[in-house]
């Protein structure tokens, strides 16, 4: 089969189609906004979303999938203890108060990132993970470079202004919507009141800074964030009928507008907008035979739920889609990219083909089994 070229992400957009805030009077005392559907990367709405800013602590989405990652990929664990050092625990503006010596769980620092925000917290897990935090903040760009963003610059994990430490709207939406796949990240963010040191002396209150996760329905996330140079930021996603929809403000005049203006930009995602799925990430698309496999045919699924956004009342049924698929050789692992689905949808979307299960070399036992069954069933002809 013609080989595809490989793409960096799993699904590329080839043209935006999005509404202009201005148009829609959404987001008009932001400097810069943006709002997507999370599992096509579709944009919505936009204004100025690639102008740099300072991102104050919605810096910490960055910090917070760095982390998520390192944990996925057994890196840290949970339940692993952390000795907080005096770079941590002198950390100022938002906090959880940590003092130097003190011992915490990754579980506890993480929703001390999640839901106050604490610029102690994050800094002690930058260090537990990378050493220095130099070396987590080197961790941060080299994400920002793999998730090709081009108006990003981390200089430090939590977000207090900083000299060329800036980002876009675009680029944190963007960081959002990886982020937002690890599903257990929302678990914390989603968080509007919990206890830590719970029963102790030190017993501390935290109350999440995002207090649309209360007062708005079906939202989970994301992180907030306010400096002098900043303003007030927020990134917001809220799940509603199988949409996930991620909004972005940055350089708000102050809180209540900038949840206000967020709060309306979802009431017009949701009330305007639906997602359909065209194929699951359990869809058979191919059966394909593998020749000198341990299993002879493997089945070729997509490596995520493929959707398409419209607006609602807009007919969808001519939207079909092709397939390429690579020549697969054992061995293979679950998840190694074979091929690829293009949609024809406005997006062009293009997402990876992988096979349902891991597939070994035969053995030479298992070849002469197989080949004996061939000839028992007369699928090998003898010729004289």
């Amino acid at each position: 089969m013609k080989k595809l070229l490989r793409l960096l992400l799993i699904i590329t957009l080839l043209v935006p189609n999005f509404v202009k805030a201005e148009e829609l009077d959404l987001a008009k005392n932001a400097k810069s906004a943006i709002m997507l559907e999370a599992s096509t990367g579709e944009i919505i709405l936009d204004k100025n979303s690639h102008e740099r800013y300072a991102p104050a602590s919605m810096t910490k989405i960055m910090s917070m999938l760095i982390i998520i990652e390192s944990i996925e990929n057994n890196i840290i664990g949970w339940e692993d203890i952390v000795t907080i050092n005096e770079n941590a625990s002198s950390m100022g503006g938002s906090q959880i108060l940590l003092e130097t010596g003190e011992k915490m769980s990754v579980n506890d620092l993480f929703k001390g990132i999640a839901v106050a925000s604490g610029n102690d917290a994050v800094v002690a897990m930058a260090e537990y993970i990378a050493g220095t935090t130099s070396a987590f903040v080197n961790m941060m760009n080299e994400k920002v470079k793999e998730l090709g963003l081009k108006d990003t610059n981390f200089k430090n994990p939590h977000g207090l202004d900083e000299a060329n430490h800036y980002s876009s709207a675009y680029d944190m939406a963007m960081i959002a919507k990886e982020l937002v796949k690890h599903e257990k990240v929302l678990e914390y963010t989603s968080i509007y009141e919990d206890y830590l040191r719970k029963g102790t002396d030190r017993e501390i209150w935290l109350v999440n800074t995002n207090k649309l996760v209360r007062f708005y329905d079906h939202l989970d996330g994301l992180k907030t964030g306010y400096t002098v140079d900043a303003g007030y930021c927020l990134t917001a996603t809220a799940k509603k009928n199988n949409m996930r929809v991620i909004a972005v403000v940055m350089g708000e005049p102050d809180s209540k507008t900038r949840n206000s203006e967020i709060t309306s930009m979802l009431d017009y995602a949701f009330a305007q907008y639906k997602t359909t799925t065209l194929l699951s990430s359990s869809d058979v698309i191919k059966k394909v035979k593998i020749n000198k496999a341990k299993d002879e045919y493997v089945n070729i699924v997509p490596t995520t739920d493929i959707n398409i956004l419209s607006k609602k009342g807009d007919d969808i049924s001519s939207i079909t889609y092709s397939t390429e698929i690579d020549e697969i050789k054992a061995p293979i692992k679950k998840g190694t990219i074979v091929g690829y689905i293009n949609v024809n949808d406005k997006n062009k979307q293009q997402i990876a083909l992988t096979v349902d299960k891991d597939i070994s070399k035969a053995s030479i036992l298992d070849l002469f089994i197989r080949n004996l069954g061939d000839i028992f069933t007369g699928d090998i002809l003898i010729k004289h």
